[in-house]
């Protein structure tokens, strides 16, 4: 950790100072960016009706496609023949890409969050759920003949048994699943609200405040490593017990 801290003072300095001496507008100087960064993050209008509902937007999605990826995956992986008659519609379907259904998104739930949802829950969904086909279809031959000599419920099967399994898989596709999210969401509030990050990146980026467009890109960047880090300790901690190293 210390070392990563080092490496990244080092960078800005260095950026800092081949700034200072290229003067190029179009990259300014890291303090400039952190001095804007402060007058736009903290600010109330800001926090509050745009940092805090984009936020609120990517976690939502993220979650609503986390849980519908894991159920969905979880009865795929487990139901025998089922990914035979599903695998090609699935694979067509993750293969459009979600910002070119933004349009439609748009035209059939107007602009607002329900568009923003959407979008991140198309895009989001696919890492978690065929993750979770990949884990539920492994569980260890021995564990099913057991569960099966002891005849428990299905209930104690699925929560028991399928889901620890399938765990280390489905958490590799919640972390894939989070950065697609962060993307979705920058990319939907470019062109489908009036706030949010995205919208005000944007609006940086119209008005030619370049040091205010590198202090938005700057906090996406942020709150991604920050979100990453909280799901590694959570996958840290809840898969303690298979004794493997995430990193």
């Amino acid at each position: 950790m210390v070392v990563s801290c080092v490496a990244v003072a080092a960078v800005l300095v260095v950026w800092q100072a081949i700034t200072k001496a290229a003067a190029d507008p179009y990259f300014p100087p890291p303090l400039d960016i952190a001095g804007r960064a402060g007058d736009l993050w903290f600010s109330p209008s800001s926090l509050t009706g745009d940092i805090l509902p984009s936020l609120g937007v990517l976690l939502g999605g993220w979650l609503i496609a986390a849980v519908l990826g894991i159920v969905l995956g979880t009865a795929l992986g487990r139901a025998g023949k089922a990914m035979d008659y599903a695998g090609a519609l699935l694979a067509f379907a993750r293969s459009v890409p979600p910002p070119l259904l933004v349009p439609v998104f748009m035209v059939m739930f107007s602009l607002g969050p329900q568009t923003e949802l959407i979008t991140i829950v198309t895009g989001a969904i696919w890492p978690v759920l065929l993750n979770a086909v990949d884990g539920a279809r492994s569980v260890d031959a021995t564990k099913t003949d057991t569960a099966r000599a002891f005849r428990i419920s299905k209930p104690q099967w699925i929560f028991g048994v399928v889901l620890p399994a399938a765990s280390p898989k489905i958490f590799a596709g919640l972390r894939l699943s989070l950065s697609i999210a962060l993307i979705l969401m920058v990319l939907s509030e470019l062109v489908g609200t009036s706030n949010g990050i995205g919208y005000q990146l944007a609006n940086a980026q119209g008005y030619s405040d370049l040091a205010g467009m590198w202090a938005w890109i700057v906090l996406i960047g942020a709150l991604g490593f920050l979100l990453n880090r909280v799901l590694m300790i959570v996958q840290r901690r809840s898969l303690a017990w298979h004794g493997g190293h995430f990193a």
